[in-house]
């Protein structure tokens, strides 16, 4: 750095240069500022460059106050005309300021903030607010809005431009970010590496760093800025997923289990004689398959389970997400898995989230491979210490073939003698770190299937799963007949209970799920408690109406539920707890409670916990659908039944980190980047990652140096988050 901007930067001896210049060195900052910088995390004038606005105002034509409309969004400029406060209910002060520009008037409105009045008197000149306008009583309002105070400097031709917004903390002032921003641009703009090659950024159409930077902090024109963002997206995405494809080549560098299934049932198999109990017949995996399964796979499950063998035979880990709508047969899938395993001479474990769908996959694989000789074990918290010993040591063993539990699996006193296959059912339930010690528990490398119900959206699959082979099922069994569902408003519910005894007096059964257990002066809503009395004590009193939820004893949820899995109970009032994997044929009608209060995945398990029989079965959505978004999601469940449209409309309104749940690498967290915005964009990053990794496998040309570094660092970053 020359001695004339050593002397604009403050004219005094730096303790660091270049980007590492610490902020309160930069002209229109020092040290005050830098404190209210820090709490922003900007320590340095590089963080400073990469603290991008949130949003743009554009003040090159702002609107007349008097032009306002009631619905938009806005920004308006004026000077404040009158400041009042009141009181409101429970005490809260409620401020109310008017600012006019001569062609009217609109009311900005907060709500216990009573420090704001001394603020605002002491405004000068006049004031910017951003806030979505509403009419009340012959004026507009906004509530809540955004604001600063017009500085002096902003009264030059500077002021009409799109102005950069940037994201701020209490005690930080706009004015202070954006000034120090411009500064850090002009003084240090120039000194930007730009990590992408030249023929990289010519090939997708990318500006240069230096360029983008400025541009995002003081855009020229929307096109200019969107340019910019565009650049920083497809960087961000390119480095994920050159992380996520080195991590895939990584794997498949490893040596793993190789499991010679197409030899089983030969005299080439070795010690074949041995895997077979006394009396079973040595059949290929295939002819044995077919015996066993109770029911004709279909095309789509044949296929994902031949793409499970091909892996399994390979020397490397498999590493698959197996994805498949509710019923469509991933639990199939698992078994024919599980008995290659078994048949080759290892032992296989299947870990789901809750005990009551691990009991219920522990009866149900006991109905396949008891028959054929496979031993299966069952491990869940609620087991008797003499119950939990036994199949402990059964695992330790080898006597267990298949163990299927929950997170007790992965205890530290829990061992396999030779695990090969780690099979982890509705994946999204359990973090990274569960998964890695299922994994562990197998003396060498075993074979990783990870398997969902809960459909998600392509670019959902890219971001968190990149670095995992996809299969998916993506046909249903023949004969399934798609669920009826209908939305019902509150007042509709005694309709709803006369068509629900039409099916029961028909001996089919029904579900009502609440989203609450109990009554809630917080939330109005139905809780399950209160409903199964309601419906055992009056609307059914003549049926045999049942109580499950998340607070009971395991005895006791094991008992509710084997009483209306065994036709002892006509109608099961419960909680979500049986939102996953719960199976009962003949159950045909569900009845969702305040659905508004549910996500659209969410409701969609729900609703596939009916229509697993021969009969026609019915979903019934009560909710009064008061906002846009519930109304859009009850809509979407009435349309369709189809789980990947449905998820994607759930990414389009939850956004992608509420709906992956846990944040399994933390590869949500994008500074820059939106799932549902830049899917496309996400694309070609991808695309483009692969290019770049075939033509350079290692990153280790010069030309792609500092994109290595860059991935270094992302990993680096990863290792360190823990996932609950």
């Amino acid at each position: 750095m020359n001695q004339e901007t050593a002397s604009r930067a403050g004219g005094k001896p730096q303790r660091k240069t270049g980007l590492e210049t610490e902020v309160q060195w930069l002209k229109g900052v020092g040290p005050k500022h830098a404190v209210s910088l820090g709490k922003l995390g900007i320590e340095t004038v590089g963080d400073l460059l990469f603290y991008m606005p949130r949003r743009y105002e554009d003040r090159r034509n702002l609107p007349p106050i008097g032009f306002l409309k009631p619905g938009q969004q806005a920004t308006i400029r004026g000077e404040i005309v009158d400041i009042r406060s009141r009181k409101g209910r429970g005490g809260k002060v409620i401020l109310t300021v008017t600012v006019g520009d001569g062609t009217g008037h609109v009311r900005l409105i907060w709500f216990n903030q009573p420090w704001l009045r001394k603020t605002l008197e002491s405004v000068k000149g006049e004031v910017i607010a951003f806030g979505m306008v509403k009419e009340s009583r012959q004026i507009m309002e906004m509530s809540s809005p955004e604001w600063e105070a017009v500085e002096d400097d902003d009264d030059s031709e500077d002021f009409a431009r799109i102005t950069p917004v940037y994201p701020l903390t209490e005690g930080v002032q706009q004015w202070v970010v954006r000034r120090a921003a411009r500064s850090a641009v002009d003084y240090f703009g120039d000194q930007l590496k730009d990590p992408l090659p030249k023929e990289l950024r010519k090939s997708h159409d990318l500006p240069d760093l230096a360029w983008t930077v400025r541009q995002m902090h003081g855009p020229d024109g929307e096109k200019e800025q969107e340019q910019a963002r565009r650049r920083l997206v497809f960087e961000e995405f390119l480095f994920l997923q050159l992380s996520l494809q080195m991590r895939r080549a990584e794997v498949k560098q490893e040596i793993g289990t190789v499991f010679p299934i197409s030899k089983i049932g030969s005299d080439e198999m070795p010690d074949g004689g041995t895997l077979f109990a006394e009396g079973v017949e040595r059949l290929p995996i295939w002819e044995e398959l077919v015996k066993m399964l109770p029911f004709e796979m279909t095309d789509a499950q044949r296929r994902v389970t031949q793409e499970i063998f091909d892996d399994m035979e390979r020397p490397a880990p498999m590493n698959r997400l197996l994805q498949g709508d509710v019923g469509s047969g991933k639990t199939a899938v698992a078994a024919a898995a599980m008995l290659a395993a078994v048949r080759c001479g290892w032992q296989a474990a299947l870990m789901v989230p809750t005990e009551i769908l691990a009991e219920q996959h522990h009866v149900n694989f006991r109905e396949l491979f008891d028959p054929v000789g496979v031993r299966v074990g069952l491990l869940v918290g609620r087991m008797g210490a003499r119950a939990k010993k036994k199949a402990v040591d059964g695992a330790l063993s080898g006597e267990l073939q298949i163990v299927v539990g929950t997170h007790a699996l992965i205890q530290d006193k829990v061992e396999f003698a030779k695990m090969g296959l780690a099979i982890i059912d509705e994946q999204h339930r359990f973090g990274v770190m569960q998964r890695a010690a299922l994994r562990g528990k197998a003396r060498e490398n075993p074979d990783v299937l990870v398997m969902t119900a809960t459909p998600i959206p392509r670019t959902l699959t890219m971001t968190l799963y990149g670095d995992l082979d996809l299969s998916v099922i993506d046909e249903m069994p023949p004969g399934r007949k798609p669920i009826k569902t209908h939305w019902k408003l509150p007042h509709e519910r005694p309709q709803v209970y006369a068509s629900v005894r039409k099916l029961l007096d028909g001996k089919r059964q029904a579900y009502f799920v609440c989203p609450m257990i109990t009554e809630s002066i917080k939330m109005q809503t139905q809780a399950a408690v209160d409903l199964h009395y309601r419906l055992s004590e009056d609307v059914f009193k003549d049926f045999r109406v049942g109580l499950l939820h998340g607070q009971m004893k395991s005895a006791e949820k094991e008992e509710a539920m084997n009483r209306f899995r065994n036709a002892e109970l006509d109608v099961l009032v419960s909680t979500v707890v049986i939102e996953v994997g719960v199976d009962v044929p003949n159950a045909s009608v569900m009845v969702i409670e305040d659905a508004n209060r549910f996500g659209l995945s969410q409701l969609h398990q729900l609703r596939g916990r009916v229509g697993r029989g021969r009969y026609q079965s019915y979903c019934v959505l009560i909710a009064d659908g008061r906002t846009a978004d519930a109304q859009r999601r009850l809509e979407v469940l009435v349309q369709t039944t189809d789980g990947f449209l449905i998820a994607e409309e759930d990414l389009r309104i939850r956004g992608p980190g509420d709906m992956a749940g846990t944040r399994q690498h933390g590869e949500l967290d994008f500074r820059f980047g939106d799932l549902i915005r830049d899917g496309v964009l996400l694309e070609e990053a991808r695309s483009a990652a692969i290019a770049v990794l075939a033509d350079d496998p290692g990153l280790a040309s010069k030309k792609n140096a500092d994109i290595l570094n860059r991935v270094k660092q992302r990993r680096s970053e990863e290792s360190l988050i823990t996932v609950s």
